[in-house]
């Protein structure tokens, strides 16, 4: 899948391979920089992201805003961010692995094209899908893992701290611990690095 950034837009706005095209409103993209050093993916869209076609723009979104703000962080500047499928699950339900599957050269080719520095997993099953592998957030958070020769950071989906608040302390942590990697990674480079 060699597509630019109009046909992989086109192609996936057209897309039917699997069940969830039926339900749908809106396919939900991806939203940001394209050529962001930053790139945040979801599991799915939820029923604001499918009415509006943008990702990340109901509760969860305002989390993920606060998120990146905590950071020095602004969607749409240095940040990019999707989700594993394009079309929003039933019931707000987990991505079936058939339905991510249809969608991954979706991704695949978002992550192309951006050539982000850093991923940054958001939830297990962001994580599973982008790292191909069974495990629990515990095991992956606070470590670099890779996509495809692209570093990788798990933390916490928002919409599990909107539920779970305890845990955005650890959601934090995950966040300084992506800063220092990307600030390890741009220093490498020779790159300007993040200050605080």
């Amino acid at each position: 899948m060699r597509m630019d950034w109009p046909a992989l837009k086109a192609a996936v706005a057209a897309c039917r391979d699997c069940a969830l095209h039926a339900r749908r409103n809106k396919t939900v993209f991806g939203v940001g920089d394209e050529n962001a050093d930053w790139m945040f993916v979801g599991e799915g869209p939820g029923a604001d992201e499918d009415a509006q076609g943008d990702p990340f723009v109901g509760q969860a979104g305002k989390l993920l805003d606060n998120m990146l703000a905590a950071v020095k962080l602004k969607r749409g500047h240095d940040v990019y961010i999707c989700n594993v499928v394009k079309c929003r699950p039933p019931g707000n339900r987990n991505p079936e692995p058939d339905e991510a599957l249809k969608c991954e050269p979706y991704l695949q080719r978002q992550i192309e094209l951006v050539k982000p520095r850093l991923i940054v997993a958001l939830g297990r099953v962001a994580a599973l899908n982008l790292l191909s592998r069974e495990a629990s957030i515990a095991s992956l958070r606070g470590k670099v893992l890779e996509y495809n020769g692209t570093p990788l950071i798990v933390t916490y989906h928002p919409a599990y701290l909107l539920r779970n608040l305890p845990d955005k302390s650890k959601a934090w942590e995950d966040l300084c611990f992506a800063v220092k990697t990307m600030d390890a990674l741009r220093s490498k480079d020779g790159a300007p690095t993040y200050t605080s």
